[in-house]
């Protein structure tokens, strides 16, 4: 079962995000958009793994929310990986919740290693990616409205209380994938 575990976001969050893909899709680039009701912040991504082991994570991404306690989150710019001038992903940063944001990931990422799941090659960064580049294809006017978009601090400035972690079914169709929230865990530590 394909799945991964992530901080599910309000429809604000969405709604916003969406009008940043609008305006970015203006450019003509070639970008395959995340669906705006499938925008959220993910801590692990999982991968092909077996039923056996998803019980294993749900009690492990247990024992993480018993350790942490709900959190406020905002975001802050767009950016892109690997960087503005290059961009094959296209993200919102988070500003304010970074610091727990990350703690959780880390938290997550060494108790499910010890379960035989692979460790991330690349360091956590806390991001919600909105879309992907395909190809070249009006990359220039991309770039130039990004740089535009990220020089604008204040773009997003939304914030929202983190209060559970979400583990995912990700299930990949011809028009995109769907996720189903297997099981969420409410953040409990005081």
């Amino acid at each position: 079962m394909r799945s991964f575990i992530a901080i599910e976001l309000p429809r604000k969050f969405k709604d916003t995000l969406a009008k940043i893909q609008d305006r970015l899709e203006v450019s003509g680039a070639d970008v395959k958009w995340v669906q705006p009701q499938n925008i959220h912040l993910t801590l692990k991504f999982l991968g092909e793994i077996d039923e056996e082991k998803i019980g294993r994570v749900a009690d492990i991404i247990k024992a993480v929310a018993e350790n942490n306690h709900p959190y406020p989150l905002a975001l802050s710019c767009v950016g892109a990986f690997p960087n503005i001038t290059s961009p094959r992903v296209i993200w919102a940063g988070v500003n304010k919740g970074n610091e727990e944001t990350t703690r959780i990931a880390k938290e997550l990422e060494e108790k499910i290693s010890a379960i035989g799941i692979p460790e991330e090659v690349r360091p956590f960064s806390s991001h919600i990616t909105i879309g992907r580049t395909r190809s070249n294809l009006n990359m220039a006017k991309l770039v130039q409205d990004l740089k535009v978009m990220a020089g604008n601090a204040g773009l997003l400035e939304l914030s929202c209380q983190v209060n559970k972690i979400t583990l995912f079914k990700s299930t990949l169709t011809p028009k995109g994938p769907v996720y189903e929230a297997l099981k969420e865990t409410i953040l409990k530590a005081i």
